[in-house]
């Protein structure tokens, strides 16, 4: 599995639609008016534009860019704040790190983060600790994947906002790319707490507890992320059936990985990883082509009374299998909570952000090893984002009006 939190993104010329043209010269003005190019103009003693001046300008590409998220949503335009993220443990010493994405009007020093455009992932315009907007906020927790980071899914943050949502992400200490601790790591049960503890967070001590809507909290899991999700809704870790599972099929992927990484291998573990984890202030679920089904009591899927929209990816599996991943797990859930896609057209990596005109190049260079993530993964991947933003509104605003 590729490490996907390595390299930092840039912008490709796209196709040769009017809309692609528009991003492209859109682009074009963003790098012509970097930092960098400050920096140079600078040295040669000509007057460099105000910040006012770049921040117009990257919100002027940003609207651009999100035009082609947007045009079938009637989006809001809302722009996007930022605040860094950073929760102590003083009991079991979990530092969580991440970000909370929000929705502002505040147009000042807006820069370009959670990618390069001169790397790997293209970046997201944001504003940090922007006014915000005063009303209520639904909210979205993201769970990202092995080795994966609170970037990940930064392209989902910015869509969402733009329709009023709060989003948040925080790096998973043992399983991101950024803390690899392998004790971390084989605590598997603790990235479905620190959710949990994000939750708690975000409904006690943060300066916008009173404008999140408590009854509309949902969440999203890629991958591992998915498996972290599964937990949430209800999933009961099945030491005994996974174990059967695994004798029966020898090299099979997450059999290696749980292996490798010791999970539920003492007494101890194994009753952590079997308790229940569950959050009941998550209202509906998001599952991306999750790992790890096998590991799952059937009868706890069953189980399951939160509405749940499940992606299975057809086009690349990295080793995982459908039939025993995402198709396994909607065998065992309920009809009436579930909501199965599987497009056509849809890979594993389909779900991080955009690649860059570089990117390709970059990873090819640097991790060969992990350039498939940029395989089609521009204006194809982009495409793709349009259809995956629109079945999550979609989604989420159906289980909201169920709830009434």
């Amino acid at each position: 599995m590729p490490y996907i939190g390595v390299l930092e993104p840039d912008l490709g010329r796209p196709r040769s639609s009017i809309k692609a043209r528009n991003v492209w010269t859109l682009a074009k003005m963003q790098r012509y008016f970097s930092n960098e190019w400050l920096r140079r103009r600078s040295m040669k003693s000509l007057k460099p534009i105000s910040a006012l001046v770049q921040s117009i300008l990257i919100i002027t590409c940003w609207l651009g860019i999100s035009n082609l998220y947007a045009q079938d949503l009637n989006a809001q335009h809302n722009l996007t704040g930022r605040m860094i993220l950073n929760l102590d443990d003083p009991i079991s010493g979990r530092k969580l790190e991440g970000y909370i994405w929000y929705p502002t009007h505040d147009m000042a020093n807006a820069i370009w983060e959670h990618g390069n455009w001169e790397r790997v992932w293209e970046p997201i315009a944001i504003i940090p600790d922007a006014e915000p907007i005063v009303d209520t906020f639904p909210v979205l927790l993201l769970s990202h994947g092995l080795f994966g980071t609170a970037n990940n899914q930064a392209w989902l943050a910015q869509a969402l906002v733009a329709q009023g949502y709060i989003v948040v992400a925080i790096n998973h200490p043992g399983t991101s790319h950024f803390f690899r601790d392998t004790d971390q790591r084989r605590e598997l049960w603790q990235r479905a707490r620190d959710i949990s503890r994000v939750i708690d967070y975000l409904t006690t001590d943060f300066v916008l507890s009173t404008q999140i809507r408590r009854d509309e909290i949902y969440m999203a899991g890629h991958s591992l992320g998915g498996h972290t999700a599964m937990l949430l809704a209800g999933a009961r870790y099945s030491v005994r059936h996974f174990d059967d599972f695994c004798f029966d099929h020898i090299g099979e992927l997450v059999c290696g990985l749980f292996n490798e990484w010791q999970v539920a291998k003492t007494e101890k573990d194994q009753q952590q990883m079997e308790l229940d984890w569950s959050d009941a202030r998550i209202k509906a679920f998001a599952i991306f082509d999750l790992g790890g089904s096998q590991s799952f009591d059937p009868v706890s899927l069953r189980a399951i009374n939160a509405p749940m929209l499940v992606f299975g990816a057809p086009k690349d599996t990295m080793g995982l299998d459908l039939n025993i991943e995402s198709r396994y797990l909607i065998k065992h859930l309920a009809p009436e909570v579930l909501v199965y896609q599987e497009p056509e057209q849809l890979g594993h990596f389909d779900f991080l952000g955009v690649c860059t005109e570089h990117g390709l190049v970059v990873l090819s260079a640097e991790e060969p090893d992990d350039s498939f993530v940029c395989f089609e993964g521009r204006e194809e991947r982009r495409e793709m984002h349009k259809h995956l933003v629109k079945q999550l509104m979609q989604f989420f605003d159906e289980s909201a009006i169920k709830r009434l």
